[in-house]
């Protein structure tokens, strides 16, 4: 079982870009890369919230599960 990370799909919609999204959301560019990226083991509610504010999403539009046994 996988979580995917869909956040540059919600990124490249809205046109917003990585740094403008580090800022409105107050975390570095190295961990919203790694988040990007899906190199991290977990994301805080409230930095998934204030994404999904900046992004107009839902959590379910950025996270993802793969069933990988299929």
């Amino acid at each position: 079982m996988s979580i995917q990370i869909n956040i540059d799909v919600q990124m490249a919609k809205k046109k917003v870009s990585l740094t403008e999204l580090s800022e409105r959301v107050g975390i570095s560019m190295t961990n919203l890369s790694l988040l990007k990226t899906g190199k991290v083991k977990g994301i805080r509610f409230a930095t998934l919230s204030k994404i999904c504010g900046v992004l107009d999403c839902q959590p379910g539009d950025i996270l993802e599960y793969i069933n990988e046994q299929q």
